[in-house]
């Protein structure tokens, strides 16, 4: 900030030097606010209002929550606030969720993850009927190494039906659908650009994953992409201009799929190998980095965008939201959680991989009873191999019921939803001992979601530290009521929060002695 000439007539306040007035004048970020000195040329203070007469040493404009993250982001996609509602499996994040968002110019993704094909069908009309021609919208695609087919399903879905953005998350290495997914429809615009039909966003936790989505589609799969008619000619070398997406959200400690590794490291170094790639491909238009994982409240949200987030995508406090496809049962112990509450469990769509995800352990034995599982199918080879002692003991403790029932409700879903799963289990009994145990963990997440309340030690809630440290910051407020926690109000609170304590930052950058109240931010009312 320069020094200002004042050509005001008021003079500098003798308690723009106390905390009590700095305090204040830190949360009124949506007026200019002027750095002045004392007489003796050592106190700094501020003062809101015209610029006062005396030592006025710099002024901060106003700050407002939309201008935080990039703003090629807001203008890509339709948005006035650079903040995501995350795809929550199995429909928790809601098609009443992603409207809403939609409404208040934010963006949301519904949580397709999980789901059979005709309830992602029906929730992408659904959409489509509501949100017509908005852009700011989403549904998820998820990678699926055992449902293959099923992957490529969804993505001729949200293609056809022109989902105008999709988010692809839990890829391990490009598959041809989501690279299908983000090639299809690309055109030259009038300005010779790439045009992209279908806006991709890439939520990735590693950087060699991150790599792959900030680089062009392979080759060899655009030309395969070709060879099978899925793809022009032109489409595919218009692919090999451009990153599979442009942008590409760093998932830190989450809830459900993650790797547990901390924002302020993978975000810096996502960051720095986007500008290397971006420089290698000679990219013509921004690659922008997103921040999601641990974002429950505006301290973290503000220190996401420090670290240069040009967005943020909050997922586990909104299972708490009321348009959240959860029962109040589940909810009411995610606000139970603190920020240890939670375990590392297997995941049911890639158990025989041995990935893991995050998962409340508060008040539920999911993670336990998974991992009892997961054990057992390291250990043998098939059902009739397990110990009868062990035997006894997961079907009495955990699955309540026999491996020979589990099989048969496990053998009628398949027949709806994969016939070719049942032959292959009767091929290979590690696979029906996998299908087998994938019933429980499949089936502890509707639980949760129907609020089964004979299994609700069984609930699997996908959970992050975040929801603790949510529930810690609105304690004693009205949000503490999940009855008022709308998945917009949240949103505009953690937005407001993160501005204040933006605007806190940079005063203190300028030697402002601030109170500790400046750093904080209490959500009241509607935002």
């Amino acid at each position: 900030m320069s020094v200002l000439t004042a050509s005001g007539s008021s003079m500098v306040p003798p308690d723009a030097f106390s905390p009590d007035a700095i305090a204040a004048c830190v949360r009124h970020i949506r007026e200019p606010v002027h750095l002045v000195g004392g007489p003796d040329g050592r106190e700094l203070g501020l003062v809101r209002g015209p610029v006062p007469s005396g030592r006025v040493l710099g002024t901060l404009p106003p700050l407002y929550p939309e201008w935080l993250g990039g703003r090629t982001f807001c203008e890509a996609h339709g948005l006035r606030f650079p903040y995501v509602a995350g795809e929550m499996a199995n429909g928790i994040a809601t098609t009443a969720m992603v409207a809403a968002m939609a409404r208040a110019d934010m963006l949301g993704f519904f949580g397709a993850g999980g789901l059979g094909y005709p309830e992602v069908e029906r929730a992408v009309h659904t959409l489509v009927r509501e949100l017509g021609e908005r852009r700011n919208w989403g549904v998820n695609l998820i990678h699926s190494p055992a449902e293959p087919e099923l992957e490529s399903r969804v993505a001729e879905l949200l293609v056809r039906a022109g989902v105008p953005c999709v988010s692809a998350s839990a890829y391990m290495e490009l598959t041809p659908a989501v690279v299908w997914c983000a090639a299809r429809g690309l055109r030259r615009g009038q300005d010779g650009e790439v045009v992209r039909r279908t806006r991709m966003l890439a939520k990735v936790s590693r950087p060699e994953v991150a790599e792959r989505f900030l680089s062009p589609a392979p080759a060899a799969l655009l030309d395969a992409l070709v060879a099978r008619g899925r793809l022009t000619r032109e489409e595919a070398d218009l692919a090999a201009r451009v990153p599979v997406a442009e942008d590409v959200t760093v998932e830190a400690d989450s809830g459900g799929h993650t790797d547990n590794r901390p924002l302020s490291v993978l975000l810096p170094r996502i960051a720095a190998l986007r500008d290397t790639l971006c420089a290698r491909f000679g990219y013509r238009r921004p690659v922008r980095i997103g921040a999601a994982g641990g974002l429950g409240t505006p301290d973290a949200v503000a220190a996401a965008f420090a670290l240069g987030a040009s967005y943020v995508v909050v997922g586990s406090v909104n299972q708490t939201a009321v348009e959240a496809g959860l029962s109040d049962e589940a909810k009411a112990m995610l606000c139970e959680a603190d920020i240890a509450d939670v375990a590392m469990a297997p995941a049911a769509d890639m158990f025989e991989l041995g990935v893991r995800l995050q998962v409340l352990s508060r008040g539920t034995m999911f993670a336990r009873r998974a991992g009892r599982l997961h054990a057992a199918y390291r250990a043998h080879g098939s059902l009739e191999e397990i110990p009868d002692a062990l035997r006894a003991t997961l079907e009495r403790d955990v699955l309540r019921a026999s491996f020979d029932e589990v099989w048969q409700w496990t053998r009628a879903f398949w027949e709806r939803r994969d016939p070719a799963e049942i032959a292959r289990a009767q091929a290979d009994p590690k696979h029906r001992m996998a299908l087998v145990f994938r019933w429980y963990l499949g089936s502890s997440s509707r639980w949760a979601i129907e609020g089964d309340t004979s299994r609700r030690a069984d609930y699997q809630i996908w959970c992050g530290p975040s929801m603790g440290s949510f529930n810690r910051w609105v304690a004693g407020t009205p949000l503490a009521d999940p009855a008022h926690r709308d998945v917009v109000t949240i949103a505009l609170h953690l937005l407001e929060g993160a501005a204040v304590l933006t605007r806190a930052h940079q005063l203190r950058s300028h030697g402002v002695p601030l109170p500790p109240e400046s750093f904080t931010y209490v959500p009241g009312g509607p935002a």
